[in-house]
């Protein structure tokens, strides 16, 4: 299967080795243990803890393959000095909703992307908004729950 070229900021493309090291380094020889194990101690047939630790095997696996199918498909995309104060790709941006409330978002490539966290997709409906526009301008964003209106009040 062909995958997308991602983009990632250096630090979201460092967060994702350090999982993906974590996930080789660590867990991987402890499920690996643990399958042994569990084997060992019951057999393989109507064995709960082999089944469960087999099925954690392969969320491990998984994993592992889709960081090395992203690490090995994204570009490190850098924020450009000629754009400095124009809401770029990594820039970190603060924005006043219509309700006065403020808001700081990170945008950053969508495998690296935690909402919860203030980072946010530049693929996202309010990162395509905020892209290219400056501090004072005011953006409308469209969600589902209606279109809605943010100020850009500070860009890092």
């Amino acid at each position: 299967m062909v995958q997308k070229q991602r983009f990632l900021t250096p630090g979201g493309r460092d967060e994702l080795q350090a999982e993906l090291d974590h996930l080789k380094s660590v867990r991987r020889p402890d499920v690996s243990a643990r399958i042994h194990e569990a084997a060992r101690a019951g057999g393989t047939a109507d064995n709960a803890e082999w089944e469960e630790v087999k099925n954690e095997q392969a969320f491990v696996e998984g994993r592992i393959q889709d960081l090395e199918g992203i690490l090995y498909n994204s570009k490190i995309a850098e924020k450009s000095a000629e754009a400095k104060g124009t809401v770029q790709f990594g820039s970190s941006v603060t924005v006043i909703t219509e309700k006065g409330k403020r808001q700081k978002y990170q945008l950053v490539g969508s495998a690296e992307a935690k909402p919860l966290e203030g980072k946010i997709s530049n693929e996202s409906p309010v990162g395509q908004a905020l892209l290219e526009h400056k501090v004072g301008d005011v953006v409308e964003v469209t969600t589902p729950a209606g279109v809605t209106k943010l100020k850009i009040s500070k860009v890092t």
